[in-house]
């Protein structure tokens, strides 16, 4: 039997990247569990281009742990001390949950769907 930590080593993070209306605006749709285990990928992610406006939708992320809340904390003051903007979509569920419990839902804008995160 494979333990569960052995599971979660083996669920890979997809980041799909668009741009938006805008050509200012990109758009990060994630799908998978965001954790310790592949968190990196989304730093990566953030680091490739520095955009004025940058749409995280997490409507494909069931879960995510510190690390991944870390990860997107650190590129929102990253992106605030550059004059940019991080806005987060389609959170739900269990991560909408340790968003409120830690208060960054207070910190980080949040829109239902990508289309209202680009009006904000």
């Amino acid at each position: 039997m494979i333990a569960s930590s052995e599971v979660l080593c083996r669920v890979s993070l997809s980041i799909e990247v668009s741009s938006g209306r805008s050509p200012h605006t990109r758009i990060l749709r994630v799908a998978g569990p965001v954790t310790l285990q592949n968190f990196t990928q989304l730093q990566s992610e953030f680091l490739r281009e520095a955009i004025p406006l940058t749409i995280l939708d997490l409507s494909g992320v069931p879960q995510m742990d510190s690390a991944g809340l870390g990860a997107i904390l650190k590129y929102y003051v990253a992106a605030q001390k550059r004059g940019h903007k991080l806005v987060l979509t389609g959170v739900q569920g269990r991560v909408l949950d340790l968003l409120k419990l830690t208060r960054v839902d207070s910190l980080i804008p949040l829109a239902a769907t990508v289309e209202q995160a680009e009006t904000l």
